[in-house]
């Protein structure tokens, strides 16, 4: 792979700021936001209000823990236009959830806010290691998903060339990185492994691809997923992050140099890490759910929202900026099996310790009596396979799943394409327990 590391005089200025001018710029910001949110979002002017505090509060950054959190149900209470911190008309655009399990989640933008969203993300494209006059190939959704105009934008700002393929298709996807000479790919990590197979159904080296980045985000995944795909296709895999209710993409993300965590964008997002039970915010260091405040958000202020993904915070490497570890889960994907807490991404990993097995799996949930059952249904790497292989995989999966992560699984081994391809975001449990 080669060395994309990025100049010193490329960067932003913050990017290196000392830590000291970091927290006056964010202590500034962090007073006008508050203000903002209270002044114009009756539902903050409320819940500061309930619990008896008020933006001229806060006189430093630790004071910002006396106000009180936001969760996903206050953005679904208030659709659609209820958290938006300025009038309709002044919002450039809107963004969605998919509203699968209930109203959607809607988020506003200013002009300023789609410039700013531009900024962070041409950042994070550069942090992973692409220059201005780069191809990018967006293979993230297009539409009211923020990946796929977040990760445009944020191109086209740093001065790339921008290819926005959107998802599917997937073995156009393969002609166009081939024919456009594509350098950087951004897309979800669960739909690269499907363009992986693409490559390998069309007989194209994937080694000999002209891509050299690739910028993965939208669902978590493993340092040993990291290594799959950077040893299949001969690139670096660098994680993104970032959720529609704080911007889009490009909260954070990690450098090319290090690949050591995603370096926060702390002039634009404030991070804390809290007890997922008591609310407490931890020390920096200790693991425990990310929440985020924003600092300059115009026509969506957001306020202590609890993301529910999993993770802690770590002193800057490559930048002075703070580093979240990588996600590990959410708190709400997480499985709780017969005492044991189990996430998705602790069966990848296993996964990928057993040399003939696929990365492409799927949990299946079930009751059985008082008890609750977990089968992971992965695929075999080769057509090829006969009964005895099979039957040996899946048993030394059982074992690996048994011994590092403490449950008792059923493991069905399938031929390669028996697991549902996704195009965006995988779904990784499907959850067939009795309710009630």
């Amino acid at each position: 792979m080669q060395d994309l590391t990025p100049r010193k005089e490329d960067l932003d200025p913050i990017e290196i700021a000392s830590r000291d001018e970091i927290a006056a710029l964010q202590t500034t910001r962090l007073k006008w936001s508050l203000n903002h949110a209270y002044e114009n979002v009756p539902h903050y002017r409320k819940s500061f209000d309930a619990a008896g505090v008020h933006p001229d509060d806060l006189k430093q950054l630790s004071d910002l823990s006396k106000f009180p959190f936001t969760v996903k149900s206050d953005l679904r209470d208030n659709y659609p236009f209820g958290m938006f911190a300025v009038p309709r008309e002044k919002v450039a655009r809107i963004h969605a959830s998919s509203g699968t399990t209930g109203k959607p989640t809607v988020v506003g933008y200013t002009h300023n806010d789609i410039s700013t969203w531009a900024d962070v993300m041409a950042r994070s494209i550069r942090a992973s290691g692409t220059r201005p006059g780069d191809v990018v190939h967006v293979a993230y959704g297009y539409g009211l998903f923020t990946g796929g105009l977040g990760a445009h934008y944020g191109a086209e700002r740093l001065g790339a060339t921008v290819v926005p393929a959107s998802g599917g298709m997937t073995a156009r996807q393969v002609t166009l990185i081939e024919d456009f000479s594509a350098h950087t790919i951004m897309v979800t990590p669960s739909y690269m492994l499907s363009i992986l197979d693409e490559y390998r159904a069309q007989g194209i080296d994937p080694r000999k691809s002209p891509l050299q980045v690739g910028i993965f985000g939208a669902e978590p995944w493993t340092n040993a997923m990291r290594a799959e795909i950077e040893d299949a296709f001969d690139m670096h895999a660098v994680d993104i992050y970032g959720l529609s209710e704080v911007m889009g993409p490009g909260v954070a993300n990690e450098c090319v140099e290090t690949k050591d965590g995603l370096h926060i964008w702390e002039d634009h997002f404030y991070p804390e890490i809290i007890d997922p039970e008591t609310g407490d915010v931890l020390p920096d260091g200790e693991k425990g759910e990310l929440v985020f405040t924003s600092l300059t958000k115009e026509a969506f202020p957001i306020i202590r929202y609890r993301t529910r993904d999993l993770t802690r915070l770590l002193p800057g490497t490559a930048r002075t900026m703070r580093r979240m570890e990588k996600i590990t889960g959410r708190s709400d994907d997480m499985m709780i099996l017969r005492g044991v807490n189990v996430f998705p991404t602790q069966i990848e990993e296993q996964i990928l310790t057993v040399k003939s097995l696929a990365p492409h799996f799927q949990i299946e949930l079930t009751s059985e009596g008082r008890m609750d059952a977990m089968t992971v249904h992965v695929e075999m790497l080769s057509a090829d396979t006969g009964d005895a292989l099979r039957v040996a995989a899946c048993r030394q999966l059982c074992d690996r799943i048994k011994d590092v992560i403490g449950v008792t699984v059923r493991v069905n081994a399938t031929p390669p394409g028996g697991i549902a391809r996704s195009q965006g975001k995988a779904v990784r449990i499907v959850d067939h327990r009795q309710k009630g």
